[in-house]
């Protein structure tokens, strides 16, 4: 059994060319489909307590990077959201903040604004999101633009183009080129898995997007039909457990869009635990990417509290 340090030094020779990287992939073992979905399934019947829940649901709102990518965003519906962000139930100020705000590039100077001193990261996509259809240059030009304007996280996204046709070089090398462009902002790689079509996909591509740099790994962009699933964030909570092991480098993940109800991110939640353990349960490990999880967390929590479920009214529309 090879130590932490020569493992690591082993990955590293991994990318030296297109047939190294390609052969290191495709040697991963293969997923059982069955086995892994069977598992995210029985994993999701797990009974939580109601002391349990109560830290559940705080434990989530603290994970949820609240995001706001649409076409028609405003300064103003940032500075919003924002807030919400920082105070995410104005009448009761012991619901904690949410993990960071996650916005497009020119909405970064107003999200900083929105959340200073408070400790919520600001997040923005970059890198032509979503599709990530354009050249390199521009691409870390997003980046760059994003960093200098205060951006301490990036959610960048893999040529999904190239991943498919076997490139794995070109992505590899991009991911590396968007890490350096990041600077000190934290690299957030999404895969887009939805569109992967395969589990051994994900597989590799949770494998090459940490062999190149990325602080975390993320399900998907939200934009597309099938988003993060229990079974696909399973298979990469599996990748960075097998990661830190060989490696000893502790990698991040988040599932991103269709996780909408706090049952949703419970289930999530005991999936981290019992595949990656509880040095994940953690906003700087874990992360939910989501817009609407927010209120349902908000109201299952007064519901806790007074032992009334408050309803949509109670909370604010984003």
């Amino acid at each position: 059994m090879p130590t932490t340090a020569s493992a690591a030094h082993a990955l590293t020779d991994v990318a030296a060319s297109d047939s190294t990287l390609r052969r290191f992939l495709h040697g991963l073992p293969g997923v059982d489909a069955v086995g892994l979905e069977a598992r995210a399934a029985s994993l999701g019947t797990r009974s939580i307590k109601t002391t349990a829940k109560a830290y559940a649901i705080d434990l989530a709102i603290s994970m949820v990077d609240l995001t706001t990518l649409e076409g028609a965003d405003t300064a103003g519906k940032v500075r919003a959201l924002g807030a919400k962000a920082v105070h995410p139930d104005p009448t009761d100020r012991t619901a904690p903040s949410t993990a960071a705000v996650c916005v497009y590039p020119d909405m970064v100077t107003a999200a900083r604004e929105a959340v200073a001193g408070s400790g919520v990261q600001v997040a923005s996509v970059a890198t032509a999101f979503p599709a990530g259809r354009a050249a390199l240059d521009v691409k870390l030009a997003d980046v760059r633009d994003a960093v200098a304007a205060g951006a301490d996280e990036i959610d960048m996204v893999i040529d999904r183009g190239a991943f498919l046709a076997g490139n794995y070089l070109k992505v590899y090398e991009e991911i590396v080129a968007v890490k350096e462009a990041s600077g000190a902002a934290r690299l957030k790689v999404i895969f887009e898995t939805g569109e992967l079509s395969t589990y051994d996909n994900i597989r590799r591509a949770s494998w090459l997007g940490m062999l190149a740099g990325a602080d975390f790994i993320k399900t998907s962009t939200g934009k597309v039909a099938v988003n993060a699933t229990p079974a696909n964030t399973l298979l990469m909570l599996e990748a960075v457990r097998d990661f830190r092991a060989q490696t000893g480098v502790q990698i991040g993940v988040k599932p991103a869009g269709g996780i909408r109800t706090s049952k949703d991110a419970i289930k999530f939640l005991v999936l981290v635990n019992e595949t990656a353990g509880a040095d994940w349960l953690d906003n700087h490990w874990f992360r939910f990417g989501a817009s609407s999880l927010l209120n349902d967390l908000l109201m299952q929590r007064q519901k806790l509290a007074t032992g009334r479920y408050s309803g949509p009214d109670y909370v604010t529309v984003d």
